[in-house]
């Protein structure tokens, strides 16, 4: 017995699964932490660890940094929530909004599910359309509409010219997913054939520009370009999603594209500095679908802890202090952080490889990179892989995300990037002879 599994024990009887969040599981029961600071972990049983999983990419300068908690401890004693307005969400918003080309007007919410939600809404609002389209395999959140083909497997994904609209949750009304068009990611042609065939019906067109769960492979910029041209000729709309990949430049991965900005962009987990957040901005004409000065109201909206003083004063903070000079040390960081698997996965001699771009790089179980989400999709056998070498990592003190993905933080250095590739290089040995 444990600490960690008398807790468990305890969780198992109050919560499905005995927890809220299935990604905190492990066999034969989750950790549970006792403080983070900085880029370390240390849990009740008073083991450290590196965290290259930042809460799921939503730090971006560690954990408890000391002018965030300082900006919010003095937030608290003034209050955390009101039915009136606060000047930190309009100073926010001015900052926010100040950070990208396309952004206009914007809006606050609550997590990067209900962004991406009030994306979806505000572009059927604006267009009188119902359908959306978006890539195969990508997340987008919990919403019925967003979620859909996020887990297709080759038995039910269909042929790659028309990809099935997959359903995630059992129960998922069909008419949801008869309103989801699938595109393949990073194929140009199938893309915009599909497209053509659903001009009329398409509200937008919503894009990660890095997508995490399809392998953490960048959108190429022919697939961008094409799917940003489409959407201007058939009176769609193009919806970013920069949940995760705000973090990517100063303004978000959308900076990569000259020339090309979304009507709308969804954003989340950096951006509230520690704390739960979401946030839409974009087109000021298309926003006002949500104005509630209008004499017709196109899309009502509001959220009971939307805009909330303590996580406008985190995020601010946080966003003031991920400045030009903080994005570029992060980014380089990263290239060696990726230059050094590359050296990890050659010295252990296995067909293993690793994506990603900016602050996040992920390590697949594959001899070639993946390019689309068929690519990189995880068999049986590589997810046994996958899992051998994230409880190696964990076990030598470097925390994951579940798929083998790390992110950075403002506050790491050589010296954390110098432990992880150690230690990934001696899981590979470990492993040569499953390979």
């Amino acid at each position: 017995m444990s600490k960690s599994s008398d807790l468990y024990d305890r969780g198992l009887k109050v919560m499905p699964g005995g927890c809220s969040r299935n990604t905190i599981l492990k066999k034969p029961h989750p950790l549970y932490v006792e403080k983070g600071e900085g880029c370390y972990v240390t849990d009740i049983e008073g083991v450290e660890r590196v965290d290259f999983a930042n809460n799921m990419c939503s730090l971006i300068h560690g954990h408890a940094h000391p002018a965030i908690t300082e900006a919010v401890t003095a937030q608290l004693a003034k209050g955390t929530a009101f039915t009136i307005g606060t000047e930190a969400e309009v100073l926010y918003a001015e900052h926010i909004v100040n950070r990208s080309d396309s952004f206009e007007k914007m809006r606050f919410v609550n997590s990067g599910t209900e962004a991406v939600m009030s994306c979806l809404k505000a572009a059927r609002a604006y267009t009188g359309r119902s359908k959306i389209a978006k890539a195969e395999g990508a997340y987008h959140g919990l919403y019925d509409y967003a979620e859909v083909s996020q887990t297709s497997k080759p038995e039910n994904w269909g042929d790659a010219d028309s990809p099935s609209s997959v359903p995630v949750a059992y129960g998922t009304p069909q008419a949801a997913l008869d309103d989801v068009v699938i595109i393949p990611f990073n194929d140009t042609e199938r893309a915009m054939k599909i497209l053509d065939e659903n001009a009329e019906d398409l509200a937008c067109v919503v894009l990660d520009l890095l997508p995490h769960r399809i392998g953490l492979i960048p959108a190429n910029e022919d697939f961008v370009r094409a799917v940003y041209n489409w959407t201007r000729k058939n009176d769609s709309l193009l919806v970013f999603d920069e949940v995760i990949t705000y973090r990517m430049n100063y303004g978000g991965a959308q900076q990569w594209f000259e020339g090309i900005n979304p009507d709308l962009t969804a954003m989340g987990k950096m951006i509230g500095g520690g704390f739960p957040v979401g946030a839409l901005a974009g087109r000021a004409d298309v926003m006002d679908v949500m104005n509630p000065l209008t004499e017709k109201v196109l899309f009502p909206h509001s959220g009971t802890f939307s805009a909330n003083p303590i996580t406008m004063t985190a995020g601010r903070v946080a966003m003031d202090l991920f400045d030009q000079e903080a994005l570029v040390k992060i980014n380089i960081l990263a290239d060696y952080a990726r230059k050094s698997i590359r050296e990890a996965i050659n010295i252990a001699d296995v067909p293993a490889c690793f994506t990603g771009a900016g602050s996040m790089f992920r390590i697949h179980m594959k001899s070639e990179e993946p390019t689309s989400y068929r690519d990189g999709y995880v068999n049986h056998r590589e997810k046994n892989l996958t899992k051998t070498l994230l409880n190696h990592l964990f076990d030598d003190g470097i925390m994951m995300i579940n798929t083998c993905s790390g992110v950075l933080s403002t506050v790491m250095g050589e010296k954390e990037i110098d432990r992880l590739s150690e230690a990934v290089l001696g899981g590979l040995n470990k492993m040569k002879n499953q390979f």
